[in-house]
């Protein structure tokens, strides 16, 4: 008997995005489908996990100034996917946000504060 290929269960997001990928490596994607691309980064969280890998790998590659040799370093390059978060590691990363997002705005709002109390001097 003939083993077939594995099946790959992929979403439509997973499949739109490697479309997008290979049409903006070779040149010819659009505005609107770059658009798109950035669209499904973000809405997509193991997405954009990949994504982030993908482009620390890269940084990587280009701080050490050569390309990775042979198909050993391409096996440690890969790395499994992100566990599923459960509802308190979400809940706790939700906050952290939030937390974060106003502390970013108060520092925003004192120097937005100072500078206008500087023009006034």
């Amino acid at each position: 008997m003939a083993q077939r290929k594995q099946l790959e269960r992929r979403t439509f997001l997973q499949d739109r995005f490697e479309i997008l990928i290979k049409r903006q490596k070779s040149g010819e994607a659009t505005f609107n489908e770059l658009t798109e691309l950035d669209e499904i980064v973000n809405r997509d969280p193991e997405i954009r996990e990949k994504v982030i890998r993908e482009s620390m790998l890269m940084q990587d590659v280009n701080d050490a100034g050569d390309l990775p040799a042979g198909p050993e370093s391409q096996n440690a390059l890969q790395s499994r996917p992100p566990a599923r978060q459960n509802i308190l590691t979400r809940i706790k990363a939700f906050l952290s946000r939030v937390f974060l997002a106003k502390t970013l705005a108060t520092k925003q709002r004192l120097t937005a504060l100072r500078a206008g109390q500087l023009m006034m001097v």
